[in-house]
């Protein structure tokens, strides 16, 4: 029995609830897998998982030698990192998941410069407003908008992002321009909501110590791409990040209206699992996004 590999397929079990999983990111057969975790408590002399037909736990003592376990691989995994970090710079393979809009605007076109940095670290980048499952995926990192929820995951903060409230001239031409937030009332508001629920986020507007949530109301999207697409066809008006609509902006295509009102800023961080924190590419790719989006 190759005990290390074991040890990792247990722990990769462990933390994706799976064999079919673990198997799928260890490059493994799923029956390869199962027999190792099968060695593993043969030699050890002790039950380590519960197997059903749905799911997988560990038993007390599974969870003991987890912990174990864990710690040593990934002291295992540093001792490597640092030693071939003598040699070259960080290499291998990241899965990233971010927002779809954030993705576009933001970080893809920064990532030229990671690339020049960094090319022998390759990315699989998720770009969708769907929560991705950061065990369950073999997620390495998440970027994420609004407070941290996850709290077993490191979270570092990157940015906030600023709001506006936008329409394009077409429409304002057709619908007339809002003077006050009270005004659109009489307009096609446009909303975003999470995937998690089909309700529309409010429309949000402060001003000294006044504050007016305004529901959304025809059309509402769950995909910041959508919802800048909406804006630009003329379908309503709606608030979006001020950095992501600017270039349309720019354009003519969209028009800032109800500047006089604010909408409190998103923050913006990025999360990852706390076994991971030894990883030497993704620290510099954590590092190196911190830095871009200092400013």
């Amino acid at each position: 029995m190759n005990q290390l590999l074991a040890m990792r397929a247990f722990v990769r079990v462990i933390d994706t609830g799976s064999f079919s999983r673990a198997s799928d990111q260890l490059g493994l057969p799923r029956s390869t897998v199962s027999k190792l975790v099968g060695d593993l408590e043969t030699h050890l002399g002790n039950k380590l998982l519960h197997r059903t037909t749905r799911t997988v736990a560990a038993t007390a003592e599974g969870v003991e030698y987890y912990q174990q376990a864990s710690r040593l691989l990934v002291e295992l995994d540093a001792m490597d990192h640092a030693m071939r970090g003598q040699k070259r710079k960080p290499h291998g393979h990241l899965r990233i998941d971010a927002p779809a809009s954030f993705s576009t605007s933001l970080l893809i076109p920064a990532l030229p410069a990671f690339h020049h940095e960094y090319p022998d670290i390759t990315l699989a980048l998720g770009v969708s407003d769907r929560p991705a499952n950061i065990v369950g995926e073999g997620v390495d990192c998440v970027i994420r908008a609004g407070e941290l929820q996850e709290r077993s995951m490191v979270g570092r903060k990157l940015l906030d992002l600023h709001y506006g409230t936008y329409a394009s001239p077409a429409y304002l031409a057709r619908a007339g321009t809002p003077r006050t937030p009270a005004d659109l009332d009489q307009h096609v508001r446009l909303g975003y909501f999470f995937a998690a629920t089909t309700k529309p986020n409010p429309l949000v507007f402060e001003r000294g110590g006044e504050r007016l949530d305004i529901e959304a109301s025809e059309l509402a999207t769950n995909d910041g791409n959508g919802l800048l697409a909406l804006l630009r066809a003329g379908m309503g008006i709606g608030q979006h990040f001020t950095r992501m609509v600017q270039p349309a902006i720019d354009a003519g295509e969209l028009v800032p209206i109800l500047q006089d009102w604010n909408r409190p800023a998103m923050p913006f961080h990025i999360l990852y699992p706390p076994n991971r924190h030894q990883n030497a590419r993704l620290t510099v790719f954590v590092d190196w996004l911190i830095d871009t989006f200092r400013d």
